[in-house]
Formats: C-alpha cells, structure tokens, sequence
C-alpha cells in the first residue's frame, strides 16, 4: 500500500474520525488485519483559527505547505487535508508538491455526480459558504451550489467553531442545523454537502429529507482507496 500523508488537527475531533474511517475502508477493503500506512501532522487549531479571523492567509499558506512537503518527504505518496475550510490554500499547497494532493471538494463532487444530482446545499463555515475557492470547485464540476441566507449561516458557522470543535453535540444545534437544511431543500437543493469535517458529529441521513454527502467520510474513503490502490 502507498503511504498517506494527513495534515490534521482542524480540528482533532475530526481528524480522529479520519484516522478511523480510513483504517476501516482498508479494512473492509483488504481483510485480515490490514490497516492504512499514515503519516499524520496534528495543528494546534487555536492558532489555526486566529490566522483564518484576522485574514493571514498567507502565513497559513506558507505553514501548511511546509508542513505538505515534510510529509511528502518522510514518505507520502499522497497528501490529504482534513478540513473543508482550509482547502483555501490547496493551491499554495500543491505548488511545492510532487505527489497527488487529494481535494476534497473533487471526491465530494464526483460522488454527487455519480448519483446523478446537479443542485447541492453547502454547509460549512462561513469561509466555505460565503467565499468562492470553494463553490467554484463544485461548479467544475457542474454543480449549482445553494448556501443558506446571512443568519442561518451565521449560526451554522458558530456551532462549528464554539461547539462542534470541541466535542459538544447538543439537541438545540441538531434542530438549527434541521432547520436549515429544510429550507435549503424547499430552495431546491436535491442534496445536502456536509461541508465541513465536524458536521457529521452533529447530523447525518436521519436529520432531512434529502441525501447528504458527508465530506470527512467521503475523503477519508478516497484516501484509503489511493493508499490501497
């Protein structure tokens, strides 16, 4: 198998969910007591996340292609990023790369598509919702793209940093986060993007009446699948 190289801690709470997933879809996949070659480099997310609010964009870019090329060089075949958000940087990233960067916006998009699906609902934090770097990767991929409206995403976006990053799963948020997506769903939405890698803490299949494509899992399987080859 090829080694994957996971540049995580945005936030630990999902990253672990990626150690799993990954390890099972192998797994599954192979059998026995197979298990995936990792190579994980683990962000102290607070200083992560100062550098998103205070727009240092740059420093963040210079980081994490640094962090990128480490992995790259101590044996990576592949590097996967496991956050939603920071893909921002994916191009800065994958200039001082060598190896495939695996985006999680082309797993989640080709996954969609093969389901036959055009129109999709993001959720995210407000950065993959409001900005472009993110919507116009789906929109390659033929997508139409339905964000919810400025208080609903202000909420969604405040659950993901004050509660879902460190581990709280509440009811109250459950019913927020169904609340919105229902409205996506009578906008026109045919599918829900799980667009960010904690939201799957928080709701899955059961909590609307449309499909939802999980990011965190669909990457993580994308990534085993690489690594097994």
């Amino acid at each position: 198998m090829r080694t994957i190289g996971l540049i995580g801690g945005m936030s630990w709470e999902s990253t672990a969910l990626y150690y799993k997933l990954i390890n099972e879809r192998v797994r599954d996949r192979m059998g026995k007591l197979h298990s995936a070659p990792l190579l994980m480099y683990s962000y102290d997310f607070q200083g992560i996340k100062e550098m998103q609010y205070a727009g240092r964009w740059s420093e963040a870019a210079a980081s994490l292609a640094e962090v990128a090329r480490r992995l790259e060089n101590a044996g990576a075949r592949a590097i996967v990023l496991c956050t939603n958000t920071m893909h921002k940087l994916a191009p800065e990233i994958i200039s001082g790369l060598t190896v495939p960067f695996i985006h999680i916006g082309d797993a989640t998009a080709e996954r969609i598509r093969a389901k036959g699906y055009r129109r999709v609902g993001l959720l995210g934090t407000r950065f993959t919702m409001e900005e472009q770097f993110y919507i116009d990767r789906l929109r390659a991929h033929d997508l139409d793209v339905l964000i919810p409206p400025p208080d609903a995403r202000a909420d969604v976006n405040r659950i993901i940093y004050d509660e879902l990053c460190l581990g709280l799963v509440t009811d109250p948020s459950r019913r927020r986060y169904r609340d919105v997506m229902a409205a996506l769903v009578a906008a026109g939405a045919e599918c829900i993007i799980l667009g960010c890698t904690e939201i799957t803490m928080l709701v899955g299949p059961d909590d609307t009446t449309v499909e939802t494509f999980d990011t965190t899992a669909i990457h993580a399987e994308t990534a085993a699948d690489f690594a097994i080859g």
